[in-house]
């Protein structure tokens, strides 16, 4: 079998995936259902055509345009889009074989959690409860074993917790969204104690840079703006797991 064939499976499924994790990010902050009704025009409201729904493919073919009205077709479906199928693909190549596919599913989810967060800074209990889940049933076939696991996944939401905890006795108001700690602690559940520094800093590093690319830009930075902290530990946490698998953890 090729070495290729894991990476492009698992990316071909990703993008499909993606397709529908994007459905799912716009419309659920909504409480819009992704699965009821076939797909629809979001500016109009009128079918979508078989052909036109091809991931990737169909949004660059239409140059971003829908083809039923004109109207602008939401950025957040070719990024979800290609974000799983890289996530797919970089799984693939790290796990050849069946667990690759639970490794990739852990990235959709991350994915998923840098849509929503980053665009509606919200992050729901369900999806924070799904990869809490998976990260407790994946100890089976993935490195670290469950004890180290679990262990992150306690340090992981009581540092997180903690820290939010003495920001907000310190200084009066909220310094971390509920959700932060929540995803953190599933984090630690999949990628055990040890990498939890290494994904908080990577984390930090990632808000320090789009700070700096702002600021260098000209776009005005106030010490009080939201920032989407728990979109930079998803974008932290896959490399993170992907390092650990790698080095047969």
């Amino acid at each position: 079998m090729s070495d290729l064939f894991w990476p492009v499976v698992l990316g071909f499924l990703g993008a499909i995936v993606g397709s529908f994790l994007a459905t799912v990010a716009l419309r659920w902050p909504a409480n819009r259902s992704a699965l009821r009704g076939r797909s629809a025009c979001d500016a109009c409201g009128q079918g979508i055509t078989t052909y036109h729904l091809i991931p990737l493919v169909s949004c660059m073919l239409l140059r971003g345009r829908a083809a039923c009205c004109g109207a602008k077709i939401s950025g957040l479906h070719w990024q979800v889009e290609l974000g799983c199928a890289v996530a797919g693909m970089l799984a693939g190549f790290v796990t050849p074989g069946p667990a690759g596919l639970a490794v990739a599913a852990f990235g959709w989810l991350l994915v998923l959690v840098v849509a929503l967060d980053a665009t509606e800074m919200w992050i729901p209990d369900a999806l924070t409860g799904a990869i809490a889940i998976s990260g407790v049933l994946t100890a089976t076939i993935l490195p670290p074993p469950l004890s180290e696991r679990l262990i992150g996944g306690a340090a992981g939401f009581g540092a997180l917790w903690g820290i939010g905890f003495a920001y907000r006795r310190l200084r009066g108001q909220e310094g971390l969204g509920g959700a932060d700690p929540k995803l953190y602690g599933g984090i630690g559940l999949w990628l055990g104690w040890r990498m939890l520094p290494p994904v908080l800093l990577f984390a930090a590093l990632i808000g320090l840079g789009i700070v700096a690319w702002r600021t260098a830009t000209g776009r005005s930075v106030a010490h009080d703006d939201a920032v989407p902290f728990g979109a930079y530990l998803a974008l932290a946490a896959y490399p993170a797991l992907l390092l650990v698998i790698g080095m047969g953890a």
